[in-house]
């Protein structure tokens, strides 16, 4: 079978509101394309569906950010302190706790229609750790998994050592997904120590530019980040 064709844009710098309601846009004309495709009798195979795949990549100004199954006392400051700093705050509706986003690092939103891949959550994350991990061994640096933690992990089975580089969170519709993961790359972790990342105490945070000893080119990581997940969902980013 053909690769997939999936719709990539690179957004650039752009407030976290903006950003979630393009992809809720994207989402729902996806929504909308199966719902009347499901009305036909008899309704089609989702292979012949229209709907598209995307795949966003963008940074955001400082923001904390906290899941549907998260707990508002993973944050350790008070409003007033995030105004003092600059920092934004949202209650969102994809999965998981509290989450920093914020300059140089990549943020990525795939708006992917499951059904034309596997109807397997589980296997979309695990898809989406894999795709991180490979562009992280291109710089030499071997990551994984942590049982039970979605996300991306460097010595998670080294007890004091784990540290997480890309925390994932997603929401599914009809499918669809959006939201997505926040790799660290030149990040200024200073702003985690004001919350308890992922909601997971007594880990840490790090980054490609702390990993590596100095700044890596966020262009560079994106091309070999697109040419990982084009290899491990075995689709063709346009």
């Amino acid at each position: 079978m053909d690769k997939q064709p999936v719709l990539f844009e690179d957004l650039g710098i752009i407030p976290y509101q903006e950003a979630w309601d393009y992809q809720e846009s994207l989402l729902k004309k996806n929504v909308t394309i199966k719902t009347t495709a499901r009305a036909q009798i008899p309704p089609p195979d989702p292979f012949q569906t229209s709907t598209v795949h995307h795949l966003l990549f963008c940074e955001h100004p400082p923001v904390y950010t906290l899941g549907k199954s998260g707990h508002i006392s993973n944050i350790l400051i008070s409003e007033a302190e995030m105004e003092r700093l600059g920092i934004s705050f949202y209650r969102s509706n994809r999965g998981g706790d509290i989450t920093f986003h914020g300059p140089n690092q990549l943020v990525g939103y795939p708006i992917f229609d499951l059904e034309k891949f596997h109807t397997d959550i589980g296997r979309y994350l695990r898809n989406v750790e894999e795709a991180v991990i490979q562009t992280l061994q291109h710089y030499g640096i071997k990551a994984g998994r942590s049982a039970g933690e979605t996300g991306v992990w460097i010595d998670a089975d080294k007890p004091g050592a784990e540290r997480k580089i890309c925390a994932i969170g997603v929401r599914c519709s009809r499918w669809i997904t959006m939201h997505g993961f926040a790799f660290n790359i030149n990040t200024d972790l200073d702003y985690f120590s004001h919350i308890i990342p992922c909601g997971i105490a007594n880990k840490k945070v790090t980054s490609l530019e702390v990993e590596l000893g100095s700044k890596v080119e966020m262009d560079e990581v994106k091309t070999k980040l697109k040419e990982s997940f084009a290899a491990v969902f075995s689709i063709q980013l346009i």
